[in-house]
């Protein structure tokens, strides 16, 4: 059973997310707050496993309140919501640690496997979002393979081999079929890279490979 928590500023979409989620056999929503200024609170209290976040609130953003939130020991995974496909301010709840985003207008299917996904470890991003990440990041940031991360130096061959992948968008699966690997080795090599590099999220590794030079944006894998 999933454990999820629900912060959006407006009460009817958090009763239709809790509704929708709710009619999944394996997810159960067990606390909802109206302002980022609760998350804290409600997943110490609560302990969810995957939070779901609106970007824009009124007292406390969903960007600020991520960056509590993944500040805490354990914290859960982190799904942004937003009206608007590739709002900026995701770009900036990336970086700070949610694990995807999510159009408030998903499909209600959609809704529940991006919890388990996100849950399972995967990030909530499509190759092609993640490239679009990507090259945004890159047009904010020029000149930054000039800055690799520290960790990279911690990494083995095969590992770093991982790491690009993770980079260039595949998810566990699809990592395994292309390094002839067990999806659960994967996901064992992507927990050590998280604890490597001080990631919390395969968005954050993404972002670091390509800071290295490590992914190739224009790849037919992405």
């Amino acid at each position: 059973m999933t454990r999820v928590g629900l912060i959006d500023d407006d009460s009817l979409v958090r009763a239709g997310l809790a509704m929708i989620l709710g009619a999944d056999p394996g997810i159960e929503v067990v606390a909802q707050g109206g302002d980022g200024a609760e998350a804290v609170t409600l997943v110490q209290k609560h302990r969810p496993d995957v939070l779901l976040m609106d970007v824009r609130m009124p007292k406390l953003d969903g960007i600020t309140a991520t960056q509590a939130v993944c500040e805490l020991p354990s914290p859960p995974k982190i799904i942004m919501l937003t009206t608007f496909d590739m709002d900026e301010y995701v770009f900036r709840a990336l970086e700070a640690g949610a694990s995807g985003f999510l159009l408030k207008d998903t499909p209600p299917q959609e809704l529940a496997r991006a919890v388990h996904v996100v849950a399972a470890g995967e990030a909530m991003l499509s190759p092609t979002i993640t490239r679009r990440m990507l090259s945004h990041f890159s047009e904010a940031n020029p000149g930054s393979h000039q800055d690799r991360h520290p960790g990279l130096e911690q990494l083995t061959e095969r590992e770093t081999e991982v790491l690009s992948a993770v980079g260039a968008g595949l998810s566990n699966a699809q990592i395994g079929m292309r390094l002839f690997m067990s999806e659960a080795t994967v996901k064992a090599h992507v927990s050590k890279i998280f604890a490597k590099l001080d990631c919390t999220n395969r968005v954050q590794i993404a972002i670091i490979a390509h800071e290295a030079g490590l992914t190739d944006l224009d790849s037919d894998a992405v």
